[in-house]
């Protein structure tokens, strides 16, 4: 104990030696510029004060401009600015959306903040019955595991008949990243996201056995590709999508947002196999065509 005390002591009586050796050093070395900013007398400098005042008016300006995030705040602007430029400039729409919808579109699209697509593709109320989940996946038939997802396909196709399902992948995805990075023969470091994004591997184990040499980043987009297809794909699990396929009352496609160049890609698949189709059989029957 008085070992440490001791310490204690020395280190203290270290630090102020160190202190009052800067501090002098400091008080030095700010003569030559009191000089110029301060009179003899200590007075400032009609130059030097005039500064000070600039300075002290853009913080002042500054700070009161400054309001911190209100929530509340936000969402209350955003609903008045809906209702005063959308909801009461169209009447005739929301009355007709009071009595049901009937969208001809079913959207799969990711959660990220930057893609929403109603804003990428101007989709209205009442046009697109929407899923928006991590990296835009769409599962296999699980009345299960995945039966939230399953709710929602087929609702969309049994009971409000949309005529197309749209998968939507984006750039700079962080879904993808995370399935491209994530090692999964370590145990999960993730509550649910290495499970989530597991729905991916089929399209990463085709983009690092075709594209391995390739940067990483790269082979980021091309996955945001490849899980496109890959849901596509899983989307022919349910019974009641391949009977839209074969009756053709629906039809599925893929796109691709690029929020960084601005473009947007659209793809089809060809189908043309005749009922009963087994899960087996997918893998066969993908014929990708770029519009």
């Amino acid at each position: 104990m008085l070992l440490f005390m001791e310490g204690v002591v020395i280190k203290s009586e270290f630090t102020s030696h160190c202190f009052s050796l800067t501090l002098a050093k400091y008080e030095t070395s700010q003569k030559p510029i009191k000089g110029l900013v301060t009179s003899e007398k200590g007075e400032l400098k009609p130059v030097a004060a005039a500064k000070v005042e600039q300075i002290t008016a853009q913080l002042q300006t500054s700070s009161a401009g400054t309001k911190p995030f209100d929530s509340v705040e936000r969402i209350k602007d955003g609903f008045i600015h809906f209702k005063r430029e959308k909801y009461e400039k169209n009447p005739a729409l929301y009355g007709e959306l009071a009595k049901g919808q009937s969208p001809k579109f079913m959207v799969f699209a990711c959660s990220d903040s930057r893609v929403c697509p109603s804003h990428v593709l101007d989709f209205q109320p009442g046009e697109a019955f929407m899923v928006r989940n991590v990296a835009n996946l769409v599962p296999p038939y699980d009345q299960i595991k995945y039966a939230g997802v399953g709710a929602a396909v087929e609702y969309a196709v049994l009971h409000l008949k949309v005529s197309e399902i749209v998968v939507i992948g984006h750039s700079c995805c962080g879904g993808i990243k995370g399935l491209m990075s994530f090692n999964f023969e370590k145990p999960n470091s993730t509550d649910f996201i290495e499970d989530w994004v597991k729905l991916g591997l089929p399209a990463k184990a085709k983009v690092t056995s075709e594209n391995g040499s390739v940067p990483f980043e790269v082979q980021c987009t091309y996955c945001e590709k490849e899980a496109v297809n890959v849901s596509l794909g899983n989307l022919l699990t349910y019974p009641f999508v391949r009977d839209g396929l074969v009756k053709k009352t629906l039809s599925l496609k893929g796109g691709y947002y690029d929020f960084v160049k601005g473009s947007f890609e659209l793809w089809g698949l060809e189908f043309g196999l005749s009922p009963p189709l087994s899960v087996k059989d997918v893998a066969t029957i993908l014929h990708w065509k770029l519009y």
